[in-house]
């Protein structure tokens, strides 16, 4: 439903983006993973066609959606998609609600504008969604403002704007870093049960690799503007080749025993300003040797699973 290929993007001589490629179907759930900073909301948007808005570019590779490739639409085209067939959920609720405007009307203009809906379908519609979602009182909810709901109910109402035009593929930006560790479950919950049951393609986007052990199918890991790993995630769980992956998973909080610590990752993720030659990852990496700091890594496949390492870690069979 979903293919990107060799994407690179630009922002004047910067170059935060270069080489991204992944895909997704219908019914399945990708994860992008990956520390702020390594690229994963610029994906984002760079599939929903809103990089002009800040000033960036796609300067070479193809996002493809249901066989059409996105990067040669006109902006009058993209924006009868977004929205529509392919709608994203951003992680901070309140940059997609108005404050000054009811629930209900934000939902509607959604189906209004995208399926051409009459003002009293396109409320039957909303209150359907609602819901479907576990919204208690929908036609109630549909009267209140943004201000009035919690963080939780907030972000599901957000997700309901993202189905209201019956997209194909959902793009959910962080979707539970702003919120406590029950409601995160539930909201990944939610989102798993529309895969379901609407035969949707969501990418799902998080730093969070408990979070893509949850819910997704298949993985995306990202570093620095570059996929370093990808694959099924069962088999990346298994066997992390790639050294920041390994790394990723080592940092999910496990039982502690007494005087046991939480695992963290030495140093941070380079500024776009200054990428370091060779492999992004080497400065921060045990593994690396000379050829790590002037040659960057191809992504090469790797049984089921494809991995961009000079010296990847040894699977066992």
């Amino acid at each position: 439903m979903l293919q990107v290929k060799n994407l690179a993007v630009s922002f004047g001589l910067e170059k935060p983006l270069s080489g991204v490629t992944f895909d997704v179907r219908n019914g399945e759930t990708l994860g992008i993973v990956g520390e702020s900073g390594s690229g994963k909301s610029l994906t984002a948007m760079s599939v929903m066609g809103l990089l002009p808005l800040i000033g960036g570019r796609i300067t070479s590779g193809s996002i493809s959606f249901d066989e059409q490739d996105l990067t040669k639409l006109s902006d009058q085209d993209y924006r009868k998609l977004r929205g529509g067939r392919i709608s994203l959920i951003t992680q901070n609720p309140m940059t997609s609600l108005d404050p000054l405007k009811r629930i209900g009307g934000q939902i509607d203009v959604v189906g209004r504008l995208h399926m051409s809906l009459s003002k009293a379908d396109a409320r039957k519609r909303t209150i359907d969604i609602l819901g479907r979602l576990r919204i208690p009182d929908p036609a109630l909810i549909c009267e209140r403002y943004p201000h009035q709901m919690s963080g939780g109910m907030k972000q599901r109402i957000v997700i309901a704007m993202a189905l209201a035009a019956n997209p194909s593929v959902i793009l959910a930006d962080e979707p539970t870093t702003a919120l406590d560790v029950t409601v995160q479950a539930q909201i990944i919950q939610i989102l798993n049960g529309l895969v379901r049951e609407q035969n949707l393609a969501l990418v799902l986007i998080t730093h969070d690799m408990s979070v893509v052990a949850q819910a997704c199918d298949k993985v995306v890991v990202m570093y620095a503007g570059r996929v370093v790993e990808q694959g099924p995630v069962a088999a990346i769980f298994g066997h992390p080749q790639h050294p920041y992956t390994r790394a990723l998973i080592d940092c999910i909080p496990r039982s502690l025993t007494e005087g046991a610590r939480l695992r963290g990752i030495e140093g941070t993720v380079p500024s776009v300003l200054n990428y370091p030659s060779g492999c992004p990852f080497h400065p921060r990496c045990a593994r690396a040797e000379a050829v790590c700091g002037s040659t960057i890594p191809p992504l090469v496949a790797a049984g089921q699973t494809a991995v961009a390492c000079h010296f990847p870690v040894e699977t066992t069979s």
